[in-house]
């Protein structure tokens, strides 16, 4: 290979090399910056194909999609002086990629550095404005949204990054203090345990009294119906009596002594003591079916 052909190919070689290091891409999920010589000559470059000077200027990319940084459990103090361990993790965004290389040179380990005491910071100031039965409430959200808004404009301001959320993964109580409160829950669950029984005892004898009271009120009317059924009876068998003495009065009145003599000398020691003339012995001594005068 001659002279010629060797520099020809060096010419080549150095046009392709300068042409691949002119051309750049920044992806849709990217933002960058363009910089000489330390210093950003272009901001916020948009995706797409790119042009710049080699070996004088460099590009720096940054990711623009939502990031997650996952916070180390916390202690907080809540409104009441109680202490709750708090496991938490931020949401962000890159929004101004220049702000962010001046304040994180785009190191995404030094912006966690940065986002994380501000969090802490403003979660224990929450924290500390409310009470545990609210930490533990539907006004948890309440107090994300907020901390998000004021520190949001914080972080975008000196950062560039605003926080989409911040979310609360777990609210434990200290070791020291765990013991106290299962407790003081177990006292009140068997306060109300109790209240409950109560309740319930009460209701009880409210419906044995109820039923006691229906009890006596249907005996009484089964009583009232079944005396007044007997006496209609009673007058029944009297209208028959009455009717068969006034047919045959005689008849009627020797069934009667029959009856008189069946009871009175029921037992075999029983004792009558009469005159012998007496009207109680007068069908006693009838004869032939005819009585003896």
């Amino acid at each position: 290979m001659n002279s010629r052909s060797i520099v020809g190919l060096t010419l080549i070689a150095l046009v392709a090399w300068i042409g691949s290091s002119s051309l750049y891409i920044v992806n849709a999920t990217e933002r960058a910056i363009k910089l000489q010589f330390g210093q950003i000559v272009e901001s916020n470059i948009e995706p797409g194909l790119h042009y710049r000077v080699p070996v004088y200027q460099t590009i720096r990319k940054f990711d623009t999609r939502v990031l997650t940084l996952d916070s180390r459990p916390q202690r907080y103090l809540t409104k009441e002086k109680k202490a709750v361990i708090v496991d938490s993790f931020v949401k962000w965004k890159i929004v101004d990629v220049t702000r962010y290389y001046e304040a994180t040179s785009g190191d995404e380990l030094t912006a966690a550095r940065l986002i994380a005491p501000r969090v802490d910071e403003s979660l224990r100031n929450e924290f500390g404005r409310r009470d545990l039965s609210e930490i533990i409430s539907e006004k948890r959200d309440e107090l994300m949204t907020k901390a998000i808004t004021e520190l949001s404009k914080v972080t975008q301001s000196e950062l560039g990054i605003t926080l989409l959320d911040i979310r609360v993964k777990r609210i434990d109580l200290p070791t020291e203090v765990s013991s106290a409160v299962y407790e003081r829950m177990k006292s009140e669950r068997q306060r109300e345990a109790r209240e409950y029984r109560a309740q319930g005892k009460e209701e009880s004898e409210k419906i044995r009294a109820a039923a006691d009271r229906e009890r006596q009120v249907l005996l009484a009317q089964a009583y009232e119906e079944a005396e007044q059924i007997k006496g209609q009876g009673d007058a029944q068998a009297a209208a028959v009596y009455a009717q068969a003495f006034q047919r045959d009065p005689e008849f009627f009145r020797f069934h009667r002594s029959l009856q008189a003599y069946r009871e009175s000398f029921n037992n075999k020691g029983d004792v009558l003591v009469l005159e012998p003339d007496s009207d109680f012995f007068k069908y006693l001594k009838e004869a032939q079916g005819t009585r003896v005068e």
